[in-house]
């Protein structure tokens, strides 16, 4: 079965509704998309624009929120009291916010809990819990409630963590609040929509500088920002200004399953979502490319060879285990007639070429190699993927595995049917037999 694949080409960042915009201009109907954000009960205006970025046409995404007269002269009250102690103190923090999309949100949540509002500003808002809430109890579809949910406690955690605050103390802005939310069940209910089945990304463009926030003065990118982007590839953007905002990150770092070059796909749309319009070397869009994959699909490995001679045979499987952590695809251990008519082992192992460093570090120090060889490969390989289970011995992890032919091969991970033979003291053979069975009439294949 052919995979549908969504890959993001983050050169200027994400944002929100960057994201949101890259899917509506590759196909996603706004009204299919209102329609599955309906059962949300906000109150909010989608506003979507054809915008020119640096000669790209491009979708530009408004979420509008009515504010009320009282609370807009409040507000000005807030912000004019806040100006005139400003001026007054030499040290005196900004605290006004921006409300707007791309680039110019530049905090999305703040984890301080304002039940009293401070220096003269009013907060309207809404508590992590309350918006956690909102999204589990609406009625939307179990996918998209999950992945919304899942990218929500990404946001949250991240901006706990910054304020040091409890995840439940996390504090939205009401406007940003909302803003955030249509974005984050957008993308959700968005990849649904379009049948998405895996999402890659280039690594992410970061700006540098400083942007003005409700705490005055940060840094960017703004510190929720950065935690979320903990273990995600980046790359300078070399612009002075906020490429990546946080709801712009925990989307990713929720949906994307591989930050990659594009991999090898049949391209069927491709889509352009903006943000501000910035004066930059880069037109400041997210470029979405929508499309599959063949029965055949390809990528790219490395393969890591080490002779040894001096390998203490029982030290291998330790050695193996290491490099599986590590990230390793395959390793073996092929037995050698060396110089001299020495005996020994050829030890190989295969990975991601991004995991060479670390898996040929663990070949250093787990054996007594003193030189490895590294070889790239293009690798032509068979869809697969890895599910799990509930049998009527227990829950088994299988792989599956389409055949050129479009059938579909099940293999029950091994470890697991070793358990479930020594749990029920049956054969191994048997129990696999079962498990298949049973897999091909749970999933009718």
């Amino acid at each position: 079965m052919k995979r549908r694949i969504l890959h993001l080409d983050a050169f200027s960042g994400a944002a929100g509704n960057m994201f949101l915009g890259a899917l509506l201009d590759l196909g996603l109907s706004r009204k299919a998309l209102l329609e599955a954000l309906a059962p949300l009960g906000l109150d909010y205006r989608l506003v979507v624009k054809r915008v020119q970025r640096n000669g790209f046409a491009s979708r530009y995404v408004d979420v509008r929120v009515p504010v009320s007269a009282e609370r807009r002269r409040a507000e000005a009250r807030a912000h004019a009291k806040a100006g005139a102690s400003r001026g007054k103190k030499a040290h005196g923090h900004t605290h006004g916010h921006t409300h707007g999309h791309a680039h110019g949100h530049a905090h999305d949540a703040h984890g301080h809990d304002h039940a009293a509002p401070a220096h003269g500003h009013v907060h309207h808002g809404r508590h992590y819990t309350e918006i956690r809430d909102r999204i589990a109890d609406a009625g939307l579809d179990a996918a998209v409630r999950d992945r919304a949910l899942a990218i929500f406690e990404a946001l949250g955690r991240a901006e706990a963590r910054v304020h040091g605050v409890a995840l439940e103390a996390v504090h939205f802005h009401e406007v940003g609040a909302v803003d955030a939310i249509v974005d984050v069940c957008g993308a959700a209910a968005g990849l649904a929509l379009l049948g998405v089945d895996y999402v890659t990304c280039s690594p992410i463009a970061v700006g540098h500088g400083t942007i003005e926030s409700d705490h005055g003065r940060i840094p960017v990118p703004a510190p929720a920002t950065l935690e979320l982007l903990v273990g995600i590839p980046t790359v300078p953007a070399h612009v002075s200004w906020e490429t990546i905002t946080p709801t712009g990150a925990a989307i990713l770092k929720t949906v994307v399953d591989a930050f990659e070059p594009m991999p090898a796909m049949t391209v069927e749309r491709v889509g352009y979502g903006a943000g501000n319009d910035r004066s930059g070397p880069m037109p400041n869009v997210l470029r979405a490319t929508l499309g599959h994959d063949s029965a055949l699909s390809r990528d790219r490995i490395v393969g890591l060879e080490t002779n040894l001679d001096d390998l203490v045979p029982e030290h291998f499987d330790y050695l193996m285990e290491r490099l599986f952590e590590a990230g390793a695809l395959d390793v073996s251990l092929q037995s050698l007639q060396m110089k001299k008519n020495r005996p020994g082992f050829l030890v190989r192992v295969l990975g991601r070429p991004g995991d060479r460093d670390v898996l040929a570090r663990i070949l250093f120090a787990e054996s007594t190699a003193i030189g490895v060889r590294a070889t790239e490969w293009d690798r032509i390989v068979l869809p697969r993927s890895n599910r799990r289970l509930k049998t009527s011995l227990g829950v088994v992890s299988v792989k599956c595995i389409e055949t050129p032919d479009g059938e579909l091969e099940l293999s029950p991970e091994y470890d697991d049917c070793r358990k479930l033979a020594r749990r029920h003291d049956l054969p191994l053979r048997q129990v696999v037999e079962r498990v298949r069975a049973e897999a091909r009439e749970a999933w009718s294949v």
